[in-house]
């Protein structure tokens, strides 16, 4: 499949992912110098499954079905969704060309960044409000909106993506590729109505997912859980989640009322609309700032912070050492940085033998001052063995010196030697301090730095 040509000229060159509809590709346009494109081939069985066709019915019928839905999901323009370039049919397959996204979507977000933050949290939603109001508009139900189908971009943008295969709404009069009653959508998020079949579901069935999805990332976990669909959908039906308030109790009463309202099981008490939502969220957002500091990577909160700010951000310029190095050096905090297991540092240029911890401290101070900052890394990498040894592994002299040897390692591009020290402090800081301490939450800037510098390679 790696370099087949689509439609004469999409390239396909990696699988993104595969689904019960099909497979989706990275690849390139050739028609258009090589731009970047996601490619979804879809199985013609699945498909006219799903747009009650028979396996028989006529292939024109069903590609004729399929492009005018997406030609009325490509005329959505707004930037929280993705966009649809093209679609047909190539060698008897369906396929659908999207814009590629770059970033990571809201699961893996998720659990790299637990308990995720209050304030992305509601920013997500916000976002997705905005294009939930734009789908909504065009009378077009996503029916399938959940994590794996949202990405966080770099710079903290929101994407809901799949649309022009997930939106099945009634569109005015035309036909829909999706017949009345079909069981699309991930029963996790599923609305009660959604899953019980039988009648054309409406918006309010992706705000009752918007409410599960907002559940998880302030709960860590989904409002129902259950091996089996039905006894989610007995779950969804008879029983209520944990209280928000009693698993995060930080969490504002309106945020945690307005969470529950979205999953009521009755569609009628839930907001009459994206927009409704969006009002009730606009209080808990940041407020515009001016810029400070260095950006975190993929922070849903700064579109609303610095709307407009361009990106990426130029990198703050910072000193290496964190302060001059004492002896012995002053207590830095309750945990540190360290080698990665197995992996001994390697040899201070220039050395035949290695100097006593003192001398290497010594040699840092010069070194720092002569600008060696490549040098200054390969010596604190020396120093923490001799560190241990003497003083103990969780003693103030290792700790500042695995601080500092992590942050030396990040501002001289060392971004896959500095990133698991960076995560070991990061896990036994916040382990200790708790989450929102501001050493943790430079820690989790540096972290989403490193890993945004890997994949951009």
């Amino acid at each position: 499949m790696r370099g087949r040509l689509v439609a004469g000229r999409y390239e396909l060159a990696e699988q993104l992912g595969k689904g019960a509809m099909g497979q989706v590709w990275g690849g390139h346009d050739r028609g258009l110098g090589g731009r970047p494109v996601a490619v979804k081939l879809m199985h013609p069985g699945r498909v006219a499954s799903m747009a009650g066709l028979s396996d028989s019915s006529p292939a024109d019928e069903l590609r004729e079905r399929f492009e005018r839905e997406c030609r009325v999901t490509a005329q959505i323009d707004h930037p929280g969704l993705v966009t649809v370039f093209d679609a047909g049919q190539d060698d008897r397959e369906l396929f659908l060309v999207m814009q590629r996204v770059d970033g990571t979507d809201l699961s893996d977000h998720l659990a790299a960044h637990r308990p995720y933050p209050m304030r992305w949290a509601v920013s997500v939603a916000a976002q997705l409000c905005s294009a939930l109001a734009a789908v909504h508009s065009a009378r077009i139900v996503h029916r399938d909106l959940k994590p794996g189908n949202i990405m966080v971009r770099p710079d903290g943008r929101v994407v809901v993506v799949d649309l022009g295969i997930a939106a099945v709404g009634s569109v005015g009069d035309t036909s829909r590729l999706t017949r009345t009653g079909a069981l699309i959508g991930t029963p996790v998020y599923m609305a009660p109505e959604q899953a019980l079949g039988g009648t054309p579901v409406g918006p309010a069935a992706d705000l009752y997912a918007l409410g599960v999805v907002l559940y998880e990332l302030l709960a860590g976990r989904p409002p129902f859980t259950a091996p089996e669909p039905a006894g989610l959908l007995y779950m969804k039906l008879h029983e209520q989640p944990d209280p928000i308030a009693v698993l995060r109790p930080e969490t504002p009463v309106p945020l945690a009322a307005l969470v529950h309202a979205l999953m009521d099981k009755d569609v009628a008490a839930r907001p009459a609309d994206a927009h409704e939502v969006h009002a009730a969220l606009a209080p808990l957002l940041p407020s515009p700032v001016g810029r400070s500091g260095p950006e975190l990577p993929m922070d849903p909160t700064r579109p609303f912070r610095e709307p407009l700010a361009p990106w990426p951000p130029r990198r703050p310029a910072r000193s290496p050492a964190p302060g001059p190095l004492p002896w012995p050096p002053p207590l830095a905090g309750p945990a540190g940085y360290g080698p990665p297991p197995g992996v001994p540092p390697r040899p201070y240029p220039g050395a035949s033998s290695p100097p006593s911890l003192p001398g290497k401290l010594a040699q840092v101070r010069r070194l720092l001052e002569a600008g060696q900052y490549t040098q200054v890394a390969d010596l604190l990498g020396q120093a923490l063995p001799a560190a241990i040894a003497e003083h103990g592994e969780g003693s103030p002299v290792v700790r500042t010196l695995r601080r500092q040897y992590a942050s030396t390692l990040v501002d001289t591009g060392q971004y896959a030697r500095a990133l698991p020290e960076i995560s070991r402090l990061l896990q036994e800081l916040a382990a200790e301090l708790g989450p929102y301490d501001p050493s943790v939450l430079q820690l989790r800037e540096d972290e989403a730095f490193c890993r945004a510098r890997l994949a951009g390679r």
